[in-house]
């Protein structure tokens, strides 16, 4: 890997010295981003559909990791949250029956309490009612206490079966951004884990050159700015493309070691990003000029 960097080194540099004559402004190489693309979940891949060099849109659907066991364990929470809710009409049917018990000691309370007040019957008769109203509530309210243990329960298996679900969403592979596919790192029916990186896209149809300028030159360059950038077409000739500068650093750095000389390398500079779109000819690590216009 060191001995191709070096070579392609030593070609932009000579490349640069011999055909370019001083004549571009700024060197340096094509970039784009770069996305690698991981499995959130941990399962075998029964779907892969990544080819190298194919281009796929956002959103599009391209693997599948096995739900089988995600799945099975949302049924099994799903019939769970079932039986407690078959719970919650029983619970729910024991509090209609006290409600109806009170509501009968309720009318032999107000009966009663007109024959205390025509001094027709004790006292004792109106206070054991009350008692056993008093008994009554206090059923009622340890009944719904039940109900809201049972409710809670649910509501964390409802929880549950939320997460599961968005497991089993995660399943499902989808392509971020548009973009070609760089490399693919696995195949179907291998096995991956949380954090295993699947493939690597890039966004091919716009490039950036990021190029380096001296301190001398910042003063005549601005972002917004259209450049002519110039490529390889043979040996000798070059073919000239739009550009336009979309970044210029904020810090001065050493200049970069792919452009030094013996002179320069006390020198600092600025770098700036020059947007290109692609037609095609356009490669990452592809080396290219600027002129300034």
């Amino acid at each position: 890997m060191k001995s191709i960097t070096l070579i392609i080194i030593s070609v932009f540099l000579v490349s640069s010295c011999t055909n370019k004559n001083g004549k571009s402004d700024a060197f340096g190489n094509f970039e784009t981003v770069e996305v690698l693309v991981s499995s959130e979940i941990a399962g075998r891949l029964v779907e892969f559909s990544v080819e190298e060099g194919k281009t796929y849109v956002a959103g599009e659907k391209i693997g599948l990791i096995d739900t089988t066991q995600l799945s099975l364990k949302r049924e099994q929470i799903e019939a769970q949250r079932k039986a407690l809710s078959s719970k919650i009409a029983g619970i729910q049917s024991q509090i209609d029956v006290q409600e109806e018990t009170k509501k009968t000691l309720l009318v032999d309370k107000e009966r009663i309490d007109k024959l205390v007040k025509d001094n027709a019957v004790p006292n004792k008769q109106l206070d054991d009612l009350n008692g056993k109203i008093k008994v009554i509530d206090s059923q009622i309210s340890s009944i719904k206490t039940q109900n809201g243990s049972v409710l809670s329960e649910i509501t964390a298996m409802d929880r549950q079966i939320d997460q599961v679900a968005d497991q089993i969403k995660r399943c499902k592979i989808t392509n971020p951004i548009k973009g070609t596919i760089l490399e693919k790192y696995v195949e179907p029916t291998e096995i991956v884990a949380p954090g295993k990186t699947l493939y690597k896209i890039a966004d091919m149809e716009s490039m950036n050159l990021r190029v380096y300028i001296s301190g001398a030159q910042l003063s005549s360059v601005k972002t917004g700015q259209k450049v002519n950038v110039l490529i390889d077409k043979d040996v000798k000739e070059f073919e000239t493309i739009e550009g336009i500068i979309t970044w210029i650093s904020s810090q001065a750095e050493f200049t970069p070691k792919i452009i030094q000389t013996k002179e320069e390398r006390v020198n600092l500079v600025y770098a700036i990003k020059v947007s290109i779109k692609n037609d095609g000819r356009l490669k990452i690590g592809m080396p290219g000029e600027v002129k300034f216009k």
